[in-house]
C-alpha cells in the first residue's frame, strides 16, 4: 500500500490498523489448501532442524498420520452437513429474513449477525457456520436495498464469529464432547480413568461465565473495528447486483417435495416430459408417512436418550443422531431430505479433500514430538495459577498447524492432562481453557471457514485480515479472563443451577 492510499484510510486509530492489516493479508494471503500445503512444508521443516529427524522418516510420519482422522473426518462431516440442511430449511430461511430486518444501522446488522451467529454455533457448530454465512449475505444484501453503509468482509467476519470463539464451547463441541464418550483414546491410553462429564465443562459456571463475557467483548470489539460509511465497501464491491436477486439464497429455494408446500425450482424443471401420475416408486421416494415415522421414531429415541443419561449423554455420537434426525422430521419426504444432503455434501468437498493433509500434519507433529517440544516449552512457564493461560495459548497455536477441535485434543491433550493433573488444576478447567485457544486460532486458519467463503461468495483473503485484527484484540482478554475467574464459581455458583 503506497503512503497516498495510507493518507487516505479514515477513521479511529483501530479502524484504521484493521483497514490497513486487512489490505495487506488481502494481498499476501494464499488459498485454504495452498495454506495447508505450505504448512505442510513448515511443520516437514521444523521437525527435521528441531527434533532431528530425518527427511524420509518424516515423510513416513506424514503418511501414517494421513488416516488418523478418518472417523473423525466423517463425524465433523455429519456435523456440519446436518447444520447446513437445517440452516437451508424454508423456515431458518424465512426466520433469518425477517430478523435481519429489524436492525435500522450499520452497525446494529453486524452486531444482530455476529451474536446469532455465536448462539447458533453454540448449540451446534455445523448450523452455526451455515447460519452465520447466510445472516452475512442477506444482511449484506439488505443493506445494499436500504442504504446502510455496512463493510461486507467484516460483515462476513461477523458471521464467523460462531466458529472463532463459541463452537468448541457448545453442545457440538469435539475435544470436550470427546473426554465424555465412552472408550475415547484418552482412557484406552490410561491417561484418564473415568469421563470428564459435561456438567464440568460446557455446564459449568466457569464456562459459562467466560462464555458470556467473551461474547459480549467480542461485539465490543466488532463494532469499534467497523470502517467509517466512507471507507465501507457493500456487498456490490464483491458480488454482482444481479446474483444479489437471482441466487440471494441459493440452496436456500425450496424443491417441489422439500416439505414447504411451495412449489420450486424443483417443479419448473419438470416440465412436459413429467408423468401424467407419480409411479409406486415416486410415491414411496416422497412418502411423509415412511419418512415420518423413522424421523420420528429417531428423534423420540434421541429425546428418550437425553431424558434418561440427562446431559452427560452428550457426545460426538450423540448430537449427529439427534440432529440427522430432527433435520428429517422437518423435511419428512424421504427425497427431499437425499436431495437437500446432497446439496450440503458439495459443501464439504474442500473440507474433505484438506482434512488428510491436516491429519498428515498431524502425524507429523505428533510422532516426531514436535507438539510435546511445544507444549512442554510453554507448560514449563506455567504454575497452577497461570496454567489456564497457558492452555489457551497451546491450543491455539497448535489449531493453526491442526485446525480441527478433536483432532488437536488427541495430540496436546496427553501432554497438558498429565501436566494438569501434576500441578492441581482441575481438568474441566483445562479443558475450557483449551476451547477458547481452539476457537481463537481459526481466526487466522481458514479451513473451517471454507463452506462461509463459498455461501458469501469471497475469498479468505478478503476477510482474514479483520479476522486476524479479531484475534489480536480478543486473545489477551481471554488469557486474562481465564486466570482472573475462578474455576470453583464463586459468586455465579449460586446464581447457575448446575
Amino acid at each position: 500500500m503506497s503512503s497516498d492510499e495510507q493518507s487516505q484510510i479514515e477513521g479511529t486509530l483501530l479502524q484504521r490498523t484493521g483497514a490497513r492489516l486487512s489490505e495487506r493479508v488481502e494481498r499476501w494471503m494464499p488459498s485454504p489448501f495452498i495454506f495447508a500445503i505450505l504448512l505442510t512444508y513448515i511443520v516437514f521443516i521444523i521437525g527435521i532442524l528441531v527434533e532431528g529427524a530425518g527427511p524420509v522418516q518424516m515423510v513416513q510420519y506424514w503418511f501414517d498420520g494421513f488416516w488418523v482422522l478418518l472417523s473423525f473426518t466423517m463425524q465433523a462431516v455429519l456435523i456440519l452437513v446436518t447444520g447446513f440442511v437445517l440452516a437451508y430449511h424454508p423456515f431458518i430461511q424465512n426466520q433469518i429474513k425477517r430478523l435481519l430486518s429489524i436492525p435500522s444501522t450499520a452497525r446494529q446488522g453486524l452486531l444482530l449477525v455476529s451474536l446469532i451467529a455465536m448462539v447458533t454455533a453454540w448449540f451446534h457448530w455445523g448450523l452455526g457456520l451455515i447460519v452465520g454465512a447466510l445472516l452475512a449475505r442477506e444482511m449484506g444484501r439488505q443493506a445494499n436495498e436500504r442504504g446502510l453503509n455496512i463493510h461486507y468482509p467484516l460483515l462476513c467476519v461477523a458471521g464467523y464469529m460462531g466458529l472463532a470463539l463459541t463452537w468448541n464451547m457448545g453442545l457440538s463441541g469435539a475435544s470436550v464432547l470427546l473426554m465424555n464418550t465412552p472408550g475415547n483414546i484418552f482412557i484406552e491410553q490410561g491417561i484418564i480413568d473415568q469421563l470428564v462429564p459435561v456438567t464440568e465443562t460446557i455446564f459449568h459456571p466457569y464456562m459459562v461465565s467466560l462464555l458470556v463475557i467473551s461474547i459480549a467483548y467480542s461485539m465490543v470489539v466488532l463494532y469499534f473495528l467497523s470502517p467509517p460509511d466512507s471507507q465501507s465497501e457493500g456487498i456490490t464491491e464483491f458480488l454482482p447486483e444481479s446474483e444479489l436477486t437471482e441466487a440471494n439464497v441459493r440452496a436456500g429455494e425450496t424443491t417441489a417435495t422439500d416439505g414447504s408446500g411451495e412449489e420450486g425450482p424443483e417443479k419448473d424443471r419438470v416440465g412436459d416430459d413429467a408423468p401424467d401420475s407419480p409411479t409406486p416408486s415416486d410415491k414411496m421416494n416422497n412418502s411423509r408417512l415412511i419418512g415420518g415415522v423413522i424421523a420420528v421414531t429417531g428423534v423420540v429415541f434421541a429425546i428418550y436418550t437425553f431424558a434418561t443419561r440427562g446431559l452427560n449423554a452428550l457426545n460426538l455420537n450423540t448430537v449427529n443422531f439427534a440432529f440427522l434426525f430432527i433435520g428429517f422430521a422437518l423435511f419428512t419426504s424421504p427425497q427431499a431430505y437425499e436431495e437437500r444432503f446432497a446439496e450440503a455434501i458439495d459443501s464439504t468437498g474442500d473440507i474433505i479433500l484438506q482434512f488428510p493433509f491436516y491429519a498428515g500434519i498431524i502425524g507429523m507433529t505428533q510422532n516426531s514430538g514436535l507438539a510435546e517440544t511445544i507444549a512442554e516449552s510453554i507448560v514449563s512457564f506455567a504454575g497452577p495459577e497461570t496454567y489456564p493461560a497457558a492452555v489457551v495459548i497451546i491450543s491455539a497455536l497448535v489449531n493453526t498447524f491442526v485446525p480441527s477441535g478433536g483432532g488437536e485434543w488427541t495430540v496436546i491433550g496427553p501432554i497438558v492432562v498429565p501436566a494438569a493433573q501434576d500441578l492441581g488444576v482441575p481438568l474441566g478447567q483445562t479443558l475450557v481453557a483449551y476451547t477458547f485457544g481452539a476457537s481463537l486460532a481459526d481466526l487466522v486458519q481458514p479451513f473451517w471457514a471454507l463452506p462461509l467463503l463459498a455461501i458469501t461468495d469471497m475469498r479468505a483473503r478478503d476477510i482474514f485480515g479483520y479476522a486476524i485484527m479479531m484475534l489480536l484484540l480478543m486473545l489477551p482478554f481471554v488469557l486474562i479472563a481465564v486466570i482472573v475467574i475462578p474455576y470453583a464459581g464463586g459468586f455465579w455458583t449460586s446464581i447457575v443451577p448446575f
